[in-house]
């Protein structure tokens, strides 16, 4: 028996009053909630939402990438695009900044259709042949006639290409040098381990500032040869930041046709990516990862019941309690430890740390959310939010990847961790938490916190360091 909310579909799409009341129930396993999402929803017009696969909250977010920058294209996947150039395990959801796509692969038959940059490799697509509910994404590539198939864990990326068998070269380009938007490419490497096995990272800087990815993939066949293309990365003064590496990786025309392959993906370096790799995904079978994904969404999205409506209401409904439950993204390895923002290892015991905070979009409504749904992971949410102050000389404002982006105005944190500890949210210090909540509130050259300490407000055309002390 779970305690779930039920709620009618009037009430939840605002469409009449009516009673909202808890209850238990014992069916949740039973009703396929994944299902029930439509993760294309938003993916028009500036909605910026990516179709891909990710597990609860996840690290991973795997997802097609159209392959052109720009406003429209911030999730990496636009909706009236007809390209796809990539597969990458990083995105951002809903935001007015590009970042991340890192780790990206694309399967291809000889020969490739190529274009200028930005575009390069990529393949036509139709949205007739594409699937995507929670946990779940597959595509055709109408070029080279590949069905592409994507699900995660929390850590890991789980893709299944099945080839045409016309016995032409069957190759997967994993390009680390790719970037979009407001991402650049400092440096990257790709190093093969064993027959199935390659591993590298891809340190780059945008919005997240100073972002190290690092990854390990394991194949279910045999690599056949790798080429490597290396090209050097500089600044625009010239200097050389590090290589990009793009990999060419074939397998065998007479191979089976069906490519499965898993990336866990790691901040802490190449160990913390095999650990995750190890823990999570140790086998290949591509099915058992995705009913894992779409049970894990199933047990999220069943914490909320709804009663009545259409099934376009209810996917509307269902679609959205998804969308707040992809940020904040798990930043920890299996065994707790995590990259803090002071660019140092630390551990996590007994909770995981979230980054991925778009404080000033979430505090008013989805942290409430979670601390009705989720209370442990709302616990685990503001002791990550508490860590990044320790690290960092104050609370985020909106954090991903280690790094603090400083996007937005206001001291949002603050409302989050007050509304936690006030409504009884279990596993956080109130002490800790309230000593960084004033630390923060007291830094004097921070946004013009000291001018509004002395005058009582902030001089739109006065500096800190030129107002005297009259």
């Amino acid at each position: 028996m779970n305690n779930k909310l039920f709620i009618t579909a009037a009430i939840a799409l605002g469409l009449a009053h009516t009673a909202v009341s808890t209850a238990t129930a014992d069916n949740a396993s039973k009703v396929n909630y994944a299902s029930k999402v439509n993760t294309l929803i938003g993916t028009d017009y500036t909605g910026n939402t990516y179709p891909g696969a990710q597990a609860p909250f996840g690290m991973v977010q795997l997802s097609p990438d159209n392959g052109l920058p720009g406003w429209d294209r911030i999730a990496g996947y636009f909706y009236p695009d007809s390209t796809i150039a990539g597969f990458s395990h990083t995105h951002l959801s809903g935001t007015g900044a590009g970042d991340l796509y890192d780790i990206s692969f694309f399967p291809v038959t000889l020969p490739l259709n190529d274009a200028p940059a930005p575009l390069g490799i990529h393949s036509k697509f139709s949205h007739d042949d594409e699937t995507a509910h929670a946990g779940y994404y597959q595509v055709r590539l109408t070029d080279y006639d590949i069905n592409v198939e994507l699900t995660a864990t929390p850590r890991c990326g789980v893709q299944r290409y099945t080839f045409p068998e016309n016995g032409r070269q069957r190759m997967v380009i994993l390009n680390l040098t790719k970037a979009m938007n407001w991402d650049a490419t400092k440096d990257t490497k790709i190093t093969q381990i064993d027959k199935r096995t390659i591993e590298g990272y891809r340190f780059s800087d945008g919005w997240a500032r100073n972002q190290r990815v690092w990854f390990r993939t394991r194949f279910s066949q045999p690599i056949e040869n790798i080429q490597l293309e290396r090209t050097e990365l500089k600044t625009e003064d010239g200097h050389v930041t590090g290589y990009g590496y793009v990999a060419r990786i074939m397998f065998a025309t007479e191979g089976p046709s069906q490519l499965t392959f898993v990336t866990a993906l790691s901040a802490t370096g190449q160990e913390g990516a095999a650990k995750n790799l190890a823990a999570e995904a140790p086998n290949d079978d591509f099915d058992y990862y995705r009913n894992q994904a779409e049970q894990q969404w199933n047990r999220e999205l069943g914490k909320i019941e709804v009663e009545g409506g259409t099934p376009a209401q209810q996917t509307t409904f269902y679609t959205a309690l998804y969308h707040a439950m992809i940020a904040p993204t798990l930043f920890n390895d299996v065994d707790g430890t995590y990259m803090g923002a002071d660019r140092k290892i630390h551990h996590a015991s007994g909770w995981n740390n979230y980054e991925t905070c778009s404080l000033w979009d979430t505090y008013r409504a989805a942290h409430p959310l979670y601390a009705i749904v989720d209370p442990k992971r709302a616990g685990d949410m503001v002791n990550s939010l508490v860590a990044f102050s320790k690290e960092n000389g104050r609370l985020p404002v909106w954090n991903m990847w280690a790094s603090e982006t400083d996007m937005m105005i206001g001291y949002h944190a603050a409302s989050v961790i007050a509304e936690a500890v006030l409504k009884g949210v279990p596993g956080i210090n109130a002490g800790e938490a309230l000593a960084e909540c004033v630390k923060t509130a007291n830094l004097d050259d921070y946004r013009g916190i000291g001018l509004y300490k002395r005058l009582g407000y902030v001089p739109y055309d006065v500096k800190e360091p030129t107002l005297g002390d009259d």
